[in-house]
């Protein structure tokens, strides 16, 4: 049996050892149309901000290290150009410009995804960068050791946007964020990401929110970035985190079904060419919650995906994916921002009935030492309780409380699966009364009645002369809010007066 995988990063890599560990005698090429495999997309920012100090811990194999221990035959730096699905071969073209031809038994494409480039004025000036590949983290790289960067804006407030912000910040640049929407953060909802946005400010960091960019222009030797609103932010390094989009034009040249989406596949992963599989950024999947096809750029479905098509690929089609539902986590300088299902504004989108609620508990109990509040927030459905989605904001047990969530919101579980949720528990890593129990019992009292609340949207439109607010808190939390709205005012000031 001879599988040809096409992209050689994250499900195609994953696929590939995963077939021959289930196939000692199977013939197994891999062919990436750039130079490296298997490396940590992941990792590119902190890279960028010298967090990861050594270039080679990017890379989990290199293609003479994979292709060794796995027997596998890695063509780096080919290209597939050409899919006959009725005859089985693909048309590669190798970096001197010839081509060639193999046959397939067996074929996955996993070609990932591309950063979007707008076509604005100016947007090809050096000085603009996207952060996707390896290539692109040297060029970056490159720049601030040959530049001086004292100012870098990026454009787009998305997982990768905020990581990078965090880490130009860490290269010595000041960093300004322009966002088209008024959050940073889009698969989280405005009153969490409001959390973010006080920690930007806190950290240094400009915030454009509700700002699009029209062009970028010359500035002496530095880059003009204009925005919709009229404004200029001059800056000597700009990155655009705008998003990405699914590499579907091979499959389209061969004939695969699209969606609205991306490339279409089956509970089996298989495309609409018999013993074609697709994995990973490029295909859309049914979301579990909604029905509907959606894409997921993360890194965890993608391997797990890889491993399904393997085993599907080597033994015939009998183990089905399940879907993801977007859980997905990001460090943003000193707190940590995880979300798993969907935020309130979807469900508000897609007219479903929901009903949410937010508690602030403390990470581990309140009287040992270096406890944080963890602000959580549920959405769920307020007539059973089935739970649609998570979100949380704190310093440390984030990713616990989420990786909990969102094993229930998969197994479709509801609020008061939460409240019998079993946690280990110690005074240094939670509470007797674990921040996932409390959230579980607020959303239950919610649903029961037993505790009538108010949102803040529907107070913000009701009239105030109606209205009677108790401000409850403590003295020093009143001080340190007093503190923080002196400390962005100064900021302000000393931006403006540069």
């Amino acid at each position: 049996m001879k599988h040809i995988i096409i992209g050689g990063v994250a499900g195609g890599a994953t696929a590939a050892a995963r077939i021959r560990r289930a196939d000692e005698c199977a013939e197994i090429v891999l062919i990436e149309k750039g130079k490296y495999i298997s490396y940590a997309n992941c990792g590119l920012p902190y890279y960028v901000g010298g967090v990861i100090e050594e270039r080679k811990a990017l890379f989990v194999q290199t293609p003479e290290s994979f292709g060794r221990r796995f027997n596998i035959d890695v063509r780096i730096e080919n290209e597939v150009v050409d899919i006959d699905t009725v005859g089985k071969t693909v048309s590669v073209c190798r970096a001197d410009g010839t081509e060639y031809v193999e046959h397939y038994d067996k074929l996955l494409l996993s070609p990932g995804s591309v950063p979007i480039r707008p076509p604005l004025e100016g947007i090809g000036m050096e000085g603009i960068f996207t952060l996707r590949h390896v290539e692109d983290t040297d060029r970056i790289k490159n720049y601030l050791d040959t530049h001086k960067v004292r100012e870098a804006v990026v454009v787009g407030g998305g997982f990768i946007g905020l990581e990078m912000a965090e880490n130009l910040c860490h290269a010595g640049a000041h960093v300004s964020i322009v966002e088209m929407a008024d959050q940073v953060m889009a698969p989280i909802d405005y009153s969490m990401a409001s959390y973010v946005h006080r920690h930007l400010l806190d950290q240094g960091v400009s915030l454009y929110l509700r700002q699009g960019v029209k062009r970028f222009e010359r500035v002496d030797d530095r880059i003009g970035v204009c925005l919709s609103s009229g404004e200029r932010v001059v800056a000597d390094m700009v990155l655009l985190s705008i998003g990405v989009r699914p590499v579907t034009d091979l499959a389209a040249k061969a004939g695969l079904e699209l969606n609205e989406r991306g490339i279409r596949v089956n509970a089996f992963l298989e495309t609409s060419a018999p013993d074609v599989y697709a994995v990973g950024d490029a295909i859309a999947f049914t979301h579990p919650l909604t029905g509907k096809a959606w894409l997921n750029y993360l890194a965890g479905p993608a391997n797990r995906q890889g491993r399904i098509v393997a085993d599907n690929m080597v033994f015939g089609n009998r183990t089905e994916y399940e879907g993801a539902i977007g859980t997905a986590i990001a460090k943003v300088f000193d707190i940590v921002v995880g979300t798993t299902g969907l935020p309130a504004k979807q469900l508000k989108r897609m007219e479903m009935n929901y009903r949410s609620s937010t508690t602030v508990s403390a990470s581990h109990a309140s009287y040992y030492p270096g406890s944080f509040p963890l602000t959580l927030k549920l959405i769920f459905s307020p007539t059973d309780g089935r739970l649609f989605g998570a979100q949380c904001v704190g310093c440390e047990g984030v990713d616990k409380r989420i990786d909990q969530i969102a094993q229930v919101i998969k197994h479709g579980g509801t609020v008061y699966d939460l409240v019998k949720t079993e946690q280990c528990y110690a005074p240094p890593f939670s509470s007797a009364k674990d921040p996932v129990a409390i959230a579980g019992y607020v959303a239950s009292n919610i649903i029961s009645g037993a505790m009538p609340v108010i949102y803040w949207r529907e107070l913000r439109d009701m009239d105030r002369s109606q209205v009677f607010l108790l401000d409850v808190r403590t003295t020093a939390e009143f001080e340190q809010y007093n503190r923080r709205r002196c400390q962005h005012s100064a900021r302000r000031s000393e931006r403006a007066s540069l």
